[in-house]
């Protein structure tokens, strides 16, 4: 069947996606929790995947709106995909087309990081501007400047980024490259066009996060030459050509930190794993300031105890190592329940703190200046219809929905699909009484736009 038929329609899409999470709060937590793979290392591996002209397996992968995107996007470049369980295969020898559709970059903003690759792989190519969540500006000037600054020409027209690499041998130059700001999309990308380019390229002020280290491993495994990810500083010799590897993500250190969340708000004691607890530094040192016991169990476990009571802190987002914006939404859930004054300061993106006006519906007490939000803590939540705004604020209505007294119903599950893996799912198994009501489940909202004979299974 032609990769185009596993194109999602308007039944199956999560766009169109009517379902809702009804809770019932109130009731404790209990059991084991099993992490998934990172949704932020799964889709920029899958992009440096076409770096490969041979196969590559990719282990630990979740089952996410957003990976079944990526996956859409590779099929329309003519790459080859199958799915079994949480390995995926990936076989791009034959790039059909440098031009990404339209359709699906403009909801994935992490599908424009594949045009390092691409363009490193083809000398040309041709990418939407991004879409995904509304949380603020993340423009891609800097991704440009840096495949500029390694001889790329790229031009900006109709919504579409046009880029191709001058001279006969397609081939990019190595450069030293300064980010303005340490941008995970921007290193990624450039990191990616790097490895093919000729000669050495250092990239000064990157990013940080665990998920940049996890592409770099995974290039390195299939030759690359990168040193210093995980630093400011990244350097990388560029090679002619990269060889099949299989290779396992990295536990979700949000999905982690969520579900840390969720039992310190139910007061409840759950255990993790597979987790990566050097990847949680300021996530489980805030919750300690809040009073909530964490234990390392293991290497790769943790442990959540019940706490007495929940003291208010004082929270500001920053790049990694610092304190996370993924997890400021899941916080101030939390905080809502605990004892005094908190100020969250959202330093990350601008547009950030929509939560703030759902959780209110909810019983809260927060005020909002700015790009800082005021919490004052109430003795209880009580269960309302809320609607989440973006990814992160969907998952900080559920954690509020399982403590409220009454019911929670959420609506705008499109947004928590697209990152938890079968999260409502999980819940249920650790004893929480929630359920998926009308439209299309978790798991199928991933699945059912691919059958058994198109070149993606599951």
């Amino acid at each position: 069947m032609n990769p185009s038929s596993s194109l999602p329609d308007a039944k199956t899409s999560p766009e169109a996606d009517s379902s809702v999470l009804q809770i019932w709060g109130g009731h404790p937590l209990q059991g084991h929790v099993n992490i998934s793979g990172a949704k932020n290392s799964a889709l920029v591996i899958m992009a440096g995947a076409l770096l490969c002209s041979g196969d590559c397996r990719i282990r630990n992968v979740p089952l996410l709106a957003d990976v079944e995107r990526m996956a859409q996007v590779l099929l329309a470049l003519g790459v080859r995909l199958t799915r079994q369980s949480d390995i995926l295969d990936i076989n791009a020898s034959e790039i059909t087309t440098s031009k990404a559709p339209y359709e699906l970059v403009t909801q994935l903003r992490a599908s424009f990081f594949a045009i390092g690759a691409i363009l490193a792989r083809l000398g040309v190519a041709q990418m939407p501007l991004p879409g995904g969540c509304a949380i603020g500006a993340r423009p891609v000037d800097l991704h440009v400047r840096g495949l500029q600054a390694m001889g790329a020409e790229v031009q900006i027209e109709h919504g579409i980024c046009n880029a191709y690499v001058p001279g006969s041998s397609n081939r990019l130059k190595g450069a030293k490259i300064y980010l303005d700001t340490p941008s995970v999309g921007a290193t990624e990308t450039l990191m990616m066009a790097a490895t093919l380019a000729d000669g050495e390229t250092m990239i000064e002020n990157a990013a940080r996060e665990p998920e940049v280290v996890d592409l770099a491993n995974f290039c390195n495994a299939m030759g690359a030459k990168i040193q210093g990810a995980g630093t400011s500083t990244i350097t990388v010799v560029g090679v002619p050509k990269l060889h099949s590897v299989e290779y396992s993500i990295i536990p979700d250190r949000i999905e982690t930190g969520t579900f840390l969340v969720a039992g310190a708000i139910t007061r409840s004691e759950l255990t993790l794993s597979p987790v990566c607890p050097d990847h949680l530094i300021p996530v489980i040192a805030k919750l300690r300031d809040i009073g909530v016991p964490i234990i390392e169990e293991g290497p790769d476990c943790l442990r959540v105890r019940k706490s007495a009571t929940l003291r208010a802190t004082d929270i500001e987002t920053l790049p990694h190592p610092g304190f996370p914006t993924d997890m400021q939404a899941p916080f101030m859930a939390l905080l809502t329940l605990a004892e005094g004054d908190s100020l969250i300061n959202e330093s990350v993106f601008e547009n950030r703190l929509r939560h703030a006006s759902e959780l209110n519906r909810l019983g809260a007490d927060i005020r909002v200046k700015g790009n800082t939000a005021f919490v004052r803590g109430v003795p209880m939540l009580s269960g309302a219809p809320v609607l989440g705004t973006d990814l992160r604020a969907s998952a900080a209505l559920v954690i509020a929905g399982l403590a409220a007294e009454g019911q929670t119903t959420i609506q705008g599950l499109n947004h928590l699909d697209r990152g938890y893996d079968r999260l409502d799912l999980k819940l249920q198994q650790l004893g929480a009484r929630i359920s998926r009501l009308g439209g299309v489940s978790a798991d199928a909202q991933v699945t059912n736009s691919i059958h058994p004979s198109t070149s993606v299974t599951t």
